[in-house]
């Protein structure tokens, strides 16, 4: 699996990592967008290390997992380590700042921060805002505070640089539907949530031998020690979908992923999705597509 590490991000970037920031305090940096290469303006679609937040100005076309947003204007965007994402810019005049940052740099501060938890960075969340043009020049505001403060020899700047990167995240979900924020705490909602989860956790794929062993909607009722059927109730109460089209979903996200972003035979995606036959994995690709996993690769 194809995963950026902060060394190939500076690598490609034209810039040196701040020695020793990494070991210290975990890695945070901030970039001017106009100050990147040329080329860097365009970014491919990976997994990276790091967790990154973004204010774009300009036409762009941002890619996550198997979504596509069309930016138009202004955007905040949020990027976590465990959904690929591709930046496309539409037009050439962008503008904007983005800053990167490990796990390490927030639980430094030991407030229990465990940014996978948080609305913005869960599994099928919304990681793209279009705002207006006073949102962005308030978001710009916090961006030119961090970009100030890196280079400042106050002792406790990164205490304040954490607090700002806190600030773009809460302020981002605020931006989020209120049910995302706001989930209820019922037995059916705690069972719905426990099954994202269990279902998540089977993913990245990171090896060619590595396979998911949840397969099935009675597979994940016996984790849960639910009845199929009840299963399969709450769900639909709470998604709107049944067990077997959630894990269905999922499971061809993560086949576009590894068909795009490795080298992998057919043969070997298939065995990590937990398909016994190729042609098994080959014909419940197409029926969810429409193609072959060959040409869609190919595409």
């Amino acid at each position: 699996m194809d995963i950026t590490s902060l060394e190939a991000f500076y690598k490609e970037t034209a810039s040196l990592i701040p020695e020793g920031i990494h070991k210290e305090i975990g890695h945070f940096n901030i970039f001017k967008t106009d100050e990147l290469k040329a080329d860097q303006s365009k970014m491919p679609y990976n997994r990276r290390a790091y967790y990154k937040i973004s204010i774009i100005t300009g036409k762009n076309r941002a890619e996550y997992a198997d979504k596509v947003i069309d930016i138009e204007k202004n955007a905040l965007l949020f990027a976590t380590p465990r959904i690929p994402y591709n930046w496309v810019p539409l037009e050439d005049q962008q503008g904007g700042y983005f800053c990167i940052f490990t796990d390490e740099f927030l639980t430094k501060n030991k407030s229990g921060v465990i940014l996978e938890e948080l609305p913005i960075f869960r599994p099928g969340g919304y990681p793209v805002f279009q705002v207006s043009d006073e949102e962005a020049e308030e978001i710009t505001s916090i961006f030119k505070k961090m970009y100030k403060e890196l280079s400042a020899d106050y002792v406790y700047k990164y205490d304040l640089l954490r607090n700002y990167v806190l600030e773009l995240i809460h302020y981002g979900q605020k931006l989020q539907p209120a049910t995302a924020l706001y989930p209820t705490h019922t037995a059916s909602a705690r069972i719905s949530s426990l099954f994202i989860e269990l279902l998540e956790r089977q993913f990245p794929i990171e090896s060619s031998q590595q396979t998911i062993a949840l397969r099935t909607a009675k597979d994940f009722a016996g984790r849960l020690a639910v009845h199929v059927n009840h299963l399969n109730k709450v769900l639909k109460e709470h998604t709107g979908k049944t067990t077997t089209e959630l894990i269905s979903n999922r499971i061809l996200q993560e086949a576009k992923i590894l068909l795009k972003q490795t080298d992998w035979s057919i043969s070997e995606i298939a065995y990590s999705l937990g398909f016994e036959e190729l042609a098994h994995f080959s014909n419940f690709f197409r029926k969810q597509t429409t193609v072959a996993p060959n040409s869609f690769r190919d595409r």
